[in-house]
């Protein structure tokens, strides 16, 4: 529930766009299970909203969003660009791991 109340489809979008076609075939899928998955928890915890029985958890990853969500759309770029560039750029794969660190970080999660 908490890794669901977390996760952000718009952000996911936009890295799944990385993949060219296959984001066209794939995204859907994944935001179909997302909703499933979401829709069973709630049934199953009998409540309207994920989190809605932990205000704290929830306000804790509301104060964070906004932190979190440049540095996805920064490691966006970064990982386009490091592509781009025949994943032989050793700066643009250390920002890369940095970014990878500061999302873990903001999150509270391994990343």
């Amino acid at each position: 529930e908490m890794v669901l109340a977390k996760a952000d489809l718009g952000i996911a979008k936009i890295y799944s766009e990385l993949a060219g076609d296959m984001h066209t075939e794939f995204f859907p899928l994944i935001e179909k299970e997302f909703a499933l998955t979401r829709d069973l928890i709630l049934e199953h915890t009998q409540r309207e909203a994920l989190l809605s029985g932990d205000s704290t958890l929830q306000r804790a990853i509301m104060l964070r969003n906004p932190y979190v969500d440049p540095m996805s759309l920064m490691q966006v770029d970064l990982l386009a660009r490091w592509r781009a560039a025949d994943r032989d750029d050793e700066a643009l794969f250390e920002a890369l791991l940095a970014s990878v660190n500061g999302i873990a970080q903001g999150l509270q999660n391994t990343g």
